[in-house]
């Protein structure tokens, strides 16, 4: 099982203010998947608005080349991977939340 060093160890406390380094650990981890989750919805957020829809039907039309913009145009792939991996993402974290929580 790895270890946490020391050094780690009394940053991680001092920078929770805890004194118990799972507590520490715990309130850290809970933070970032919080933190990435949020600004991943921001992303998908901003997006949707855009284009005015939900990623499953953007990727729907984009397959059925129904989209008002060129499908093969560089902004047009650029958001769709962009999209894709903030919900990749998105869904990755918020599965790790669930099972940490």
């Amino acid at each position: 099982m790895p270890t946490l060093s020391p050094d780690v160890g009394a940053h991680l406390l001092k920078a929770t203010r805890s004194r118990d380094l799972d507590e520490a650990f715990e309130n850290v981890l809970s933070e970032y998947l919080e933190m990435k989750i949020a600004a991943l919805q921001e992303t998908t957020d901003r997006l949707e608005e855009k284009w005015e829809m939900e990623f499953f039907t953007f990727k729907r039309r984009l397959a059925e080349d129904d989209l008002s913009d060129d499908a093969h145009s560089h902004d047009v792939e650029q958001d769709f991977w962009e999209w894709e991996e903030a919900e990749t993402l998105k869904a990755h974290y918020q599965t790790v939340q669930a099972e940490w929580m």
